[in-house]
């Protein structure tokens, strides 16, 4: 059975970017435990956060289907592998892309580069599923940045997206929106997902090693 794993979006928050970044990623690199955790960072952030925490996995939030040329202002998929990066989110609620976005994307990159898609709900799941990405992320917009965890307000909507995706392709999904601490995340896991999507609940704690080690407190 693969490690489950934990993807903290540090987003824009002012407690997730530049040095905050830096050491926030040193905090995560540092808990001990089975999970495998993810830093999906600010592209401003990657080379620094990479070099601060060598031994994290960090990903990027957005990546554009682009080659090398006249693209001014996109992201390019190959430079951001250069520098560091091992995976990237997609299709986040907060930066939306068509699917022939996600379609190019997945041509550009390598195979062992991480590509997470996320969706509102089933259908938009077992859409991008057929891509092929590793994970698909299921995040009600809702719920997004709230205290509730869609594990406790919409368990369904997690089982039905494993069910909807292990009948398209072999993509692992992740649950996210309003997942605050280890019992959320031991919940997203007997409903049958890989493991969780976060932001607020380490990048606005006040104590975020606190917050990461209760996250994974319950994983043996």
């Amino acid at each position: 059975m693969n490690k489950p794993i934990v993807v903290v979006n540090f987003k824009t928050y002012e407690s997730a970017q530049g040095f905050s970044a830096e050491n926030l990623a040193k905090i995560m690199e540092g808990i001990q435990t089975s999970a495998r955790l993810v830093a999906a960072v600010s592209s401003f952030d990657l080379s620094s956060v990479v070099r601060a925490a060598p031994e994290l996995e960090v990903w990027c939030q957005h990546l554009d289907p682009i080659v090398y040329g006249s693209n001014t202002g996109f992201l390019h998929p190959l430079t951001a592998i250069e520098r560091g990066a091992r995976g990237t989110l997609i299709n986040h609620a907060e930066h939306k892309v068509g699917v022939n976005h996600i379609s190019k994307l997945t041509e550009i990159i390598p195979e062992e580069f991480v590509l997470c898609a996320c969706a509102a709900d089933v259908p938009e799941a077992k859409i991008l599923s057929s891509f092929g990405p590793a994970f698909v992320a299921v995040e009600p917009p809702e719920l997004i940045g709230g205290d509730v965890s869609v594990t406790s307000v919409d368990p369904a909507i997690v089982s039905g997206t494993v069910e909807a995706v292990n009948g398209v392709s072999n993509v692992g999904v992740l649950c996210g929106a309003g997942i605050k601490n280890g019992k959320d995340v031991i919940k997203a896991i007997e409903l049958g997902a890989s493991g969780v999507l976060l932001a607020s609940g380490v990048t606005k704690s006040n104590n975020p090693e606190a917050a990461l080690m209760d996250l994974v407190s319950l994983i043996d």
